[in-house]
């Protein structure tokens, strides 16, 4: 196919009517799609349809749970659900305390414990001034959110293939006190759908932060979201173990997009010190959460058993659609120099790089005739893209026919966008 970048005027002007043709039949058909977030479909939903009746009052009563789910008390967690968190991502179930359903609860949660009382002992964040977080861009947009909502001020750090600069990380994180943390989503990274590297995650583990209090808060989202086969990256928390930094590691695991999207479990692996940190705020906070749905998971899960094979069924829902996206834009933009793509092995998204100054006009083509896409700029601290060149594709919510009319009217935005950008418009 001609490179747009090749063309004449002439022959741009002559693209553009063309596109225009077929933009405005799209505009014509009235379409409502909407691909804003990376949302279960109500089909991956069905797959735990089972979850609802995993217990009765047999159950409750002979589960090996060490104390009554239907009372009070277990704050930290049953052992079953335990269990389960800590298959998914191979860390020992003593090290981890279980939540409510919101892995983003957790680390809201965190962060807002750390501000009142500090850490293990430190002083707290909230009488210190000019603190600074580390955000690896692009990256989960609700990450920055939490710490804007706190007042940090947030540093933008690239992201590789192999995770983020780590020149970057370690030369700020030993040299500048006020680093309190960094937000990671090490295993298909939202919304590139990278992997960190075994080198990477070690050279986290091996961090010399200049701030006692400084954090590692890996969200680690999507640690069994495998689209083909099974990728494995190195225990971070152990890694840091062998070198004696695993009070650096606060993980965070949920069955959010396992199970029920608003009816899962959560949960933080961490070292002793930073559990019963953690663990006199959580005693004052609540009485327990609930444990009934924890004990719910862990029988229909089988302690984690079950996670692999179910996994592999949302695997075969969702590996069609983005399948679909990319196939339309190898056929309809390759060649034509106009954007760039990565294929993720796992995750929720795809993510799109326009020509630059081109991602607000894409999206807000797609939006005119009628499809819903994430903002602009959301994948950046503030919401500012300096580029404005990268778009976050969410395929998962949409049907799979839904799906292929999306990837279809994608291509011919992103078409228009980039010929009016070299046209000079």
């Amino acid at each position: 196919m001609a490179s747009y970048q090749e063309m004449s005027k002439e022959e741009l002007l002559k693209e553009k009517e063309s596109l225009l043709k077929a933009y405005e039949e799209w505009q014509k058909r009235g379409l409502t799609l909407n691909m804003a977030r990376g949302k279960p479909s109500a089909e991956q939903l069905d797959l735990a349809y089972g979850l609802l009746n995993a217990v009765n009052g047999d159950t409750i009563l002979d589960m090996n749970t060490e104390i009554d789910t239907r009372n009070y008390g277990g704050v930290d967690g049953i052992k079953p659900a335990k269990e389960l968190i800590a298959s998914m991502v191979d860390a020992d179930p003593e090290d981890v305390i279980i939540y409510g359903n919101s892995s983003l609860n957790m680390m809201f949660d965190t962060i807002g414990r750390a501000m009142m009382k500090g850490i293990c002992g430190g002083t707290p964040w909230c009488q210190q001034k000019g603190l600074k977080w580390l955000c690896p861009a692009p990256g989960y947009d609700r990450h920055f959110g939490v710490t804007e909502y706190y007042g940090f001020e947030l540093i933008t750090i690239p992201m590789h293939e192999d995770g983020p600069d780590m020149d970057m990380v370690e030369k700020l994180v030993s040299s500048d006190p006020s680093i309190k943390g960094i937000w990671c989503v090490p295993k298909f990274s939202n919304p590139q759908g990278y992997v960190y590297s075994d080198e990477t995650v070690r050279r986290f583990a091996n961090l010399k932060p200049a701030a006692e209090d400084f954090r590692i808060f890996w969200d680690n989202a999507y640690c069994v979201h495998y689209l083909y086969d099974e990728v494995k990256i190195p225990n971070l928390l152990e890694e840091a173990r062998k070198v004696g930094n695993e009070d650096l590691v606060f993980e965070f695991v949920s069955t959010s997009k396992v199970s029920l999207a608003g009816g899962g479990i959560a949960g933080m692996v961490a070292s002793k010190k930073n559990r019963e940190d953690a663990l006199k705020t959580l005693t004052v906070q609540t009485i327990g959460h609930d444990k009934v749905n924890q004990l719910r998971h862990a029988v229909f899960f089988e302690n984690g058993k079950k996670i692999p094979s179910h996994m592999k069924r949302h695997a075969a829902i969702l590996t069609p659609k983005f399948e679909a996206v990319l196939d339309a834009l190898e056929r309809d933009l390759g060649g034509k120099d106009c954007g760039s793509w990565v294929k993720p092995l796992g995750g929720y998204f795809i993510t799109f790089t326009t020509l630059p100054g081109c991602a607000t006009r894409t999206i807000q083509l797609a939006k005119e005739a009628g499809m819903t896409m994430t903002g602009a700029g959301a994948p950046f601290p503030y919401g500012k893209d300096p580029e404005d060149s990268t778009i976050r594709i969410a395929p998962s919510y949409p049907s799979l026919a839904d799906m292929k009319m999306a990837a279809d009217l994608f291509t011919v935005c992103v078409r228009l966008a980039a010929v009016e950008k070299l046209l000079g418009e």
